[in-house]
């Protein structure tokens, strides 16, 4: 990797190449213009595959042998089973297997229980990893094991990378709870049901060779089609694919915390006081627990009333499914299903449609629903006096968790990060955050349990609650708040090896994670 450093217009120093690679810096936001054609795959040939269909092949070592399966290809995999899923890792101990190297693992997520492709990074079947890293792959690529560099995408951006051809998938590995022998596949029904598989759209759809896997094979025509069977070149049966309880749940439960509650009820009062919960408003919000109680909350405002949202954007679970059911929402867009009611609802309400990166999230198309939103509530692990918020890596550098959707959703209307002010005595709001994930001028409020605090740059935000009786604050007062109480965080001291990069949602470099000391 070169040393060659150039610095982003979120003040960031970032490598000139990544991987070898060139990269182009964050030049600021809707600044960067692509140019060129969408990536294409190689053409197929009809006279190629089975006249009546069946792609049914004996086990996924074939299929893998069969796909051309040779050193140094990017393999893809999706991650709507969570921390269930069975099917990546035995993707790469088949590779071991065989004796392939230097392999390029492009999930769109991973989770601990995929902390066995450790072993494979360690015995060089993978060279590095191209998706989020949950837990132990990310604490392993912070302290320097892996040998290439990360790349961390949002949600839209894995969808922007493939359609652009930045990454050019060779095989991808879509496991499905139900298929048919000629690839036609959907979440909904099944042992394994996961509710959609969106994430896997543009490894169907660009991948070189495509294998779909299932343990629940029905006869042509599985219906609907999530993914399509004119895009996928072999089909393997496989005992099971992934483990219901960990997919989805259903104790998806709200927080019991008083000061998540309180948080909840604060945000839930900052939107109606701020006029933003109106008839015909939408929101999104995710699937924690403090999320959850403000979609709760949200509910009761909007029964008082008389108003219901147009929309809503999921990750779906029951507490959602129940605000379409009343009728207080008339639609979910769900792009990403956290609970056995949300799979329910989805097969059953033609108004709970499953989404795609490419309609929700992919910058590099014409619009998106994202910025659409009205109301975005998400998280941060850190956000600092300019707003700016990181999800990806702890006040301790370590990187332990992936973009999601995050980045995608800072387009909505008005965002929201409901915080708490401190984290095991450590400080949220910081003098700059550890990690720049999302630039502060996409950033609106943040609230936390001691305090509200608006960006200065929404003035209509803060003439609206101007004589409410919100705990309004500064960023710096909330700062200087949390440090009276927990003191003021130690700098943490970082090597100068790059462990990962982070791309902002148009493919640029936002920032970088470097190795802890």
């Amino acid at each position: 990797m070169t040393t060659n450093q150039v610095e982003n217009a979120v003040g960031r120093m970032i490598p000139a190449e990544i991987n070898d690679k060139p990269v182009v810096p964050f030049p600021g936001v809707g600044k960067h213009r692509p140019t060129g054609r969408k990536y294409g795959p190689p053409i197929a040939t009809c006279a190629d595959y089975p006249a009546d269909g069946d792609k049914r092949l004996p086990d996924l070592k074939a299929a893998l042998i069969a796909a051309g399966l040779r050193d140094g290809m990017t393999i893809s995999t999706h991650h709507h089973f969570r921390n269930g899923d069975l099917v990546a890792n035995q993707v790469f101990e088949i590779a071991a297997e065989l004796g392939v190297k230097d392999l390029v693992w492009f999930p769109s997520a991973s989770f601990p229980c995929h902390a066995p492709i450790i072993e494979r990074l360690k015995d060089g079947t993978v060279h590095h990893i191209e998706g989020s890293m949950n837990g132990p792959l990310g604490r392993f690529a912070s302290e320097g094991g892996m040998r290439g560099a990360g790349v961390l995408r949002s949600h839209g951006g894995r969808y922007q990378a493939v359609q652009d051809g930045e990454v050019q998938i060779d095989i991808a590995i879509i496991a499905a709870p139900t298929a048919d022998p000629f690839g036609n596949a959907n979440g909904l029904t099944g042992p394994s049901a996961c509710g959609l598989l969106g994430f896997a759209l543009a490894d169907s759809q660009y991948a070189h060779k495509v294998i779909v896997v299932t343990d629940n094979l029905v006869p042509f025509p599985c219906l609907p089609w999530q993914i399509q069977g004119n895009y996928v070149d072999y089909v393997v049966e496989m005992d099971v694919i992934g483990i219901p309880e960990k997919i989805v749940s259903g104790t998806t439960r709200v927080t019991k915390s008083p000061d998540r509650l309180y948080i909840a009820d604060l945000t839930a009062q900052f939107c109606d006081a701020a006029g933003l919960i109106r008839d015909g408003f939408s929101f999104q919000a995710g699937a924690g627990g403090t999320a959850l109680a403000i979609g709760n909350y949200f509910g009761d405002i909007m029964r008082r009333k008389g108003v219901t949202a147009r929309f809503a954007r999921g990750g779906s679970n029951q507490y959602l499914v129940g605000l379409l059911e009343e009728g207080l929402v008339e639609y979910i867009l769900d792009g990403q299903t956290f609970d056995l009611e949300g799979v329910r609802s989805m097969r059953e309400n033609p108004r709970h449609t499953d989404t795609s990166p490419f309609t929700s999230y992919n910058y590099h198309g014409k619009g998106n629903f994202a910025s659409m939103v009205d109301i975005a509530i998400l998280g941060a692990t850190e956000v600092d006096v300019n707003f700016n918020g990181n999800v990806v890596t702890h006040s301790d550098g370590y990187l332990l968790h992936g973009i999601g959707g995050w980045q995608n959703a800072l387009f909505g209307k008005t965002v929201i990060l409901p915080i708490p002010l401190f984290r095991d005595r450590i400080p949220v709001i910081r003098d700059e955050v550890t990690t720049i994930v999302g630039p502060g001028e996409l950033i609106d409020v943040i609230v936390t349990e001691r305090g509200i605090a608006i960006n200065p740059r929404r003035t209509d935000l803060l003439d609206a609650v101007k004589g409410s009786d919100l705990p309004i604050k500064t960023i710096h007062e909330l700062k200087e708040e949390a440090e009276r109480i927990c003191g003021k965080p130690q700098a943490v001291e970082f090597g100068d090896r790059v462990i990962a990069a982070i791309k902002w949602v148009d493919g640029t470099v936002i920032d970088v994670v470097r190795q802890v000391k």
